[in-house]
């Protein structure tokens, strides 16, 4: 089977795992939200301050071509990450396949030496020519007579 789609069946299984998960995040992050929103908000009131005293005096020029130099970079680890990422969904793809396939084989496999076992059994068969006698042809079914209803018994 192709690479893609043992990927696609290991990241379904992948985020079915996930999902069971999703309630118990989802209150843990919510309670963590409430508790440090007003510290962050504050924090962020101050340095908005800062950066507001500092951005007049900066040189955007440079800050522009760091930013894309880092963005090249950031772009090729996040490549590496993806391709590594992919990787391991194939593997757990195969394995989540794999293991259908390996029960199938299993089954068909037994199905198949029970059915040579049974063909094993063979009568003898004669040398002579004149031994084999003609089998008798078969008989014809005889059909039953559908019996006919009247067309005015019945109304």
């Amino acid at each position: 089977m192709p690479a893609p789609l043992y990927a696609a069946a290991g990241a379904g299984d992948l985020a079915f795992e996930q999902l069971k998960k999703l309630p118990a995040v989802v209150t843990e992050l919510s309670d963590k939200a409430a508790a440090s929103l007003r510290t962050y908000n504050e924090q962020a009131n101050t340095r908005a301050a800062e950066l507001r005293d500092k951005a007049n005096g900066t040189d955007f020029t440079a800050i522009r071509d760091n930013a894309a130099t880092a963005a090249t970079s950031f772009a090729q680890v996040a490549q590496e990450k993806a391709v590594a990422a992919y990787t391991a969904l194939v593997a757990r793809g195969e394995r989540v396949v794999g293991s259908g396939v390996v029960e199938t084989a299993d089954v068909v496999n037994a199905d198949i030496e029970a059915t040579e076992a049974s063909k094993a059994v063979e009568a003898p068969v004669p040398t002579e020519p004149k031994a084999v006698e003609a089998a008798p042809k078969p008989r014809k079914r005889v059909k039953p007579a559908v019996a006919k209803t009247d067309e005015k018994s019945a109304e």
